[in-house]
């Protein structure tokens, strides 16, 4: 059974533990849900503004097509998770633990994920322009599409990450970790002849 166009606003939710509950159009602005567990749950095109969701984890979940405006997500868990076409806007992330997720078609402009482990994320077509990824660990991670312009990576692990010329090109990459396959393509990228 899905829940459509519901209402929670301003709604007090700390610490509830949700099991395979569907979520459609449902609006959680400024919603306290702190420790809030989710299983296998959904949110298709909901609305998270300024809503507490510190502390909460989340497995198996899906929040599709949602904005996450103003959200606090610190010392929140995501475990094989999908925040496919949602948008996050001047959210407080750090600490954020997330395993095995998917951000394609996702916005993280200017996103502060500094120190942040991304490692092995999927974040195919992401819009990070001007994202703050210095010192983050994106070992393994598919940026493949991402728009990168302006993002910074300085101290950032990219080892066998996957980028493609355009991010290369626009990206900030000064300082970060690369292989040699990253770097043989980064040259070519920028024109270089190697060989």
């Amino acid at each position: 059974m899905t829940e459509r166009g519901e209402d929670y606003r301003d709604a007090v939710l700390p610490g509830q533990v949700w099991m395979d509950r569907h979520f459609e159009d449902c609006s959680f602005v400024e919603a306290d849900m702190r420790k809030l567990v989710t299983m296998g749950c959904t949110f298709d095109n909901c609305d998270f503004t300024r809503t507490d969701l510190g502390e909460s984890r989340h497995s198996a979940s899906a929040f599709r097509s949602c904005m996450f405006r103003r959200t606090t997500l610190t010392e929140s868990e995501f475990v094989g998770s999908t925040m496919m076409g949602s948008t996050f806007v001047e959210c407080r992330f750090r600490p954020w633990t997330l395993t095995e997720c998917d951000f394609t078609l996702a916005s993280l402009t200017e996103a502060n994920l500094r120190k942040t482990v991304l490692a092995g994320l999927r974040f195919r077509e992401t819009n990070l322009i001007r994202a703050d990824l210095r010192d983050a660990d994106l070992r393994g991670a598919d940026l493949s599409g991402a728009r990168l312009a302006e993002a910074v990576f300085d101290g950032a692990d990219l080892r066998a990450a996957k980028l493609d010329a355009t991010g290369l090109t626009h990206a900030k990459l000064a300082g970060a970790q690369v292989d040699l396959d990253t770097a043989v393509a980064f040259a070519a990228a920028h024109g270089l002849r190697v060989g």
